[in-house]
């Protein structure tokens, strides 16, 4: 085998989440796929707070696909607001540094 010496980069985005229109109860996706060396760890921020997932909360709706988009099982929406409507971005990270991802708008569609 070839030792070729692989160098270690920070974190890119290659692929940016999209602003999303959905209907209540329906599942969503939001994109995201980073690149770096060591593989850069995924987080998702909605308004500026970090979004838990069913890694951190086994029942949580949301979860984190392998390659780092994420995933509603159905978007929730009650009479006491839409928990899943907002800004998010997503926030790649190794030890060389980070790449946060363009805004994405998740909008639940009216009545």
């Amino acid at each position: 085998g070839s030792n070729t010496h692989l160098e270690d980069t920070a974190p890119r985005i290659v692929e940016h989440p999209t602003d999303v229109l959905v209907s209540k109860g329906e599942p969503a996706t939001l994109s995201c796929k980073a690149e770096g060396r060591p593989p850069p760890v995924v987080e998702w921020y909605k308004d500026g707070e970090r979004v838990e997932t069913d890694r951190e909360d086994p029942r949580s709706h949301r979860t984190l696909l392998p390659g780092g988009s994420l995933f509603f099982l159905r978007i929730l929406h009650g009479r006491r607001g839409k928990p899943d409507e907002g800004v998010y971005v997503c926030v790649a990270r190794n030890y060389l540094g980070e790449a946060t991802s363009r805004n994405a708008s998740l909008e639940v569609a009216g009545e």
